[in-house]
């Protein structure tokens, strides 16, 4: 690559993600590779052949034994009791996607079981995140005897006393960062716990939850539940809801996350859940499911009930038999989607034009802004939306015209947003999350100081050059070499996300052919090289902005940055690039 180091059209430096060692090129060349996954596995940490190969095939056979996890034992012994008694369970769940991945998968392994669960999501709007003492009293006085929670209840330390005294026992399953003392439950399963050994600290609630699953099975098998003729639940049926929750919740796809989410996405092609079917057709989905399809295409829908006082619609999709259900509950999700998608443009709108009449935006380290009208339920996108574009860490706050506000954050690499929300922690009411998300509570009147204080906070976590928006690059490789091997090569790290992100290739000293506008947002064009090689290529969402007008300009040489892909456009199929960045090309000198 060059070394000029000039900012591209969206405002960014480019950087090499990783530097490969011959150790890495050899394993490359071992595994038939190109030689541009060098950067990739130097960039994963994957340093012998066996990390390689696992990596390049995750087998279930490489998960971690459940029993690892602290008080798993006993959250078996306490379900098998209350299996082989017939007692009334009940499964707590979040009203995001993973709490509802989560809750659907309880329910579908209990009801094979010839048990149905009680299911109970709670309000966002009136009860908030997470138990709390009135639902637990609801519980317990229908009859329930043990709660599952899921995705949630790691931090319920007054909730959980509550459940405790009217009796009923409650098994914490959660991902989420723990503080303080633990909670009065029979169980805590959570692998970010304070006194956790379990080496893999990122997963999502849903991988937690199938992992108690994983447990209890065997739990009933050593048994012999299943003995006498009573039927065991293979579980691989439902590694589809533990990837699509671990893919929403934008946990890392690496590691055990990497097997669970990839034997998932194989069961998506043709799903055994007429609900999972439904909502594919919502979304006119076909066949096996990508990450990035579930991330936001089936995730955003499943999420909208929740985030519009919905939260069981996402449940009852993924948990029902009947296909007609199904499909009037797809319909109705993606009407609150599309609802949702309203309230979010205008909702960001009005926020980045708080940030536009702030001012002084050179020394915000991290943003807050607040306003009335907000819906709650749709704070924690805008937020995600407003921390990409600003490329700041970021705080939305939804006030509710009685003095209290309710807030959602987004991080950036590099800045643990947990760590400057606690640092506010007297100015709030309440607070939650974990690195790159956070939530919390406060009254109108501690806005302002909080503000100060949040800003100091990320401050003080800041490093040079850490605000500076980065795009990162896998290598620079000859627009010849986009090719459908290559674009197969690549495939082989799939699933992408989170920790794993889709290779990004980098052609130099290229020039844009026939740019076009479809439908008043993408530029459609061709890439050509030096010697008239054409590349099919597309940049999505890129108009109106600097990049779609850099490209639409058509004048000059420009190195161009994106991904590789197969697109398929009338039963034909092209290699295309898709461009996620491009810069004018300065200077000739080359490393």
């Amino acid at each position: 690559m060059r070394v000029d180091s000039h900012l591209s059209f969206m405002g960014r430096r480019w950087q090499l993600r990783a530097t490969a060692t011959a150790t890495h090129r050899q394993l490359a060349e071992k595994f038939a590779l190109n030689p541009l996954f060098a950067t990739i596995l130097a960039d994963r940490g994957l340093e012998d052949e066996a990390a390689v190969e696992a990596f390049l095939q995750p087998r279930l056979q490489q998960l971690l034994d459940p029993l690892s996890l602290l008080d798993m034992d006993k959250a078996v012994e306490r379900l098998i009791r209350a299996v082989e008694a017939g007692e009334s369970i009940a499964v707590f769940g979040d009203y995001d996607v993973d709490g509802v991945t989560s809750s659907a998968l309880l329910i579908r392994y209990f009801r094979a079981l010839g048990m149905e669960l009680r299911v109970y999501i709670p309000d966002r709007m009136t009860e908030g995140y997470g138990p709390n003492v009135q639902a637990m009293r609801i519980l317990a006085q229908e009859g329930v005897r043990v709660v599952i929670t899921v995705d949630c209840g790691a931090t319920a330390v007054e909730a959980l006393e509550a459940a405790r005294q009217v009796g009923l026992e409650v098994i914490v399953t959660d991902h989420h960062q723990m503080r303080g003392a633990l909670p009065a439950a029979l169980a805590i399963i959570n692998p970010n716990r304070p006194d956790e050994t379990f080496p893999y600290k990122n997963m999502a609630g849903v991988g937690v939850a199938f992992y108690l699953l994983m447990a209890l099975n065997r739990g009933l098998r050593q048994r012999h539940w299943f003995a006498d003729g009573r039927p065991e639940p293979q579980l691989k049926q439902w590694l589809d809801l533990v990837a699509i929750g671990t893919i929403a919740d934008v946990a890392g796809l690496t590691g055990l996350n990497r097997i669970l989410v990839a034997h998932g996405l194989r069961g998506s092609s043709d799903p055994t859940q007429v609900g999972l079917q439904a909502l594919k057709e919502s979304a006119r989905l076909m066949g096996t499911l990508r990450a990035g399809q579930v991330a936001f295409q089936l995730g955003p829908r499943i999420n909208a009930g929740g985030r519009l006082n919905r939260g069981m619609l996402g449940v009852e999709l993924l948990t029902t038999e009947d296909a007609e259900r199904a499909r009037m509950l797809a319909e109705e999700l993606e009407g609150y989607n599309r609802d949702r998608q309203l309230l979010e443009e205008r909702m960001l709108r009005q926020a980045l034009e708080q940030v536009a009449n702030a001012g002084a935006a050179g020394e915000r380290f991290g943003w807050v802004v607040a306003a009335e009208g907000w819906h709650p339920g749709v704070i924690g996108v805008v937020a995600s939306r407003l921390a990409e574009r600003l490329y700041r860490p970021v705080i939305v706050i939804a006030l509710d015209g009685h003095g209290k506000g309710k807030g959602s954050g987004r991080s950036i690499p590099g800045v643990n947003l947990l760590a400057a929300v606690e640092a506010a922690a007297p100015l709030l009411t309440a607070f939650g999350g974990h690195r790159a998300a956070a939530g919390l509570s406060l009254e109108l009147q501690n806005l302002e100081p909080f503000t100060d204080v949040f800003n100091r906070a990320i401050g003080e976590q800041l490093v040079p050059g850490l605000l500076d928006p980065v795009l990162h690059f896998d290598g620079a490789l000859p627009l010849t070499a986009i090719s459908r091997s290559l674009v197969g090569h690549f495939d082989r790290l799939n699933p992408f996300g989170q920790g794993n992100p889709e290779p990004v290739v980098v052609l130099e000293n290229v020039r844009v052919v026939e740019a076009r506008l479809l439908k008043d947002r993408h530029v459609k064009c061709f890439l050509a090289d030096t010697q008239d090689n054409v590349l099919d290529a597309i940049a999505f969402q890129a108009w109106p902005g600097p990049l779609g007008e850099g490209l639409r300009l058509g004048v000059g040489r420009l190195d161009v940055a994106g991904t590789c892909s197969i697109n398929s456009f009338r039963d034909r199929e092209s290699v295309q690039m898709i461009i996620k960045d491009a810069r004018p090309v300065q200077g000739s000198s080359r490393l």
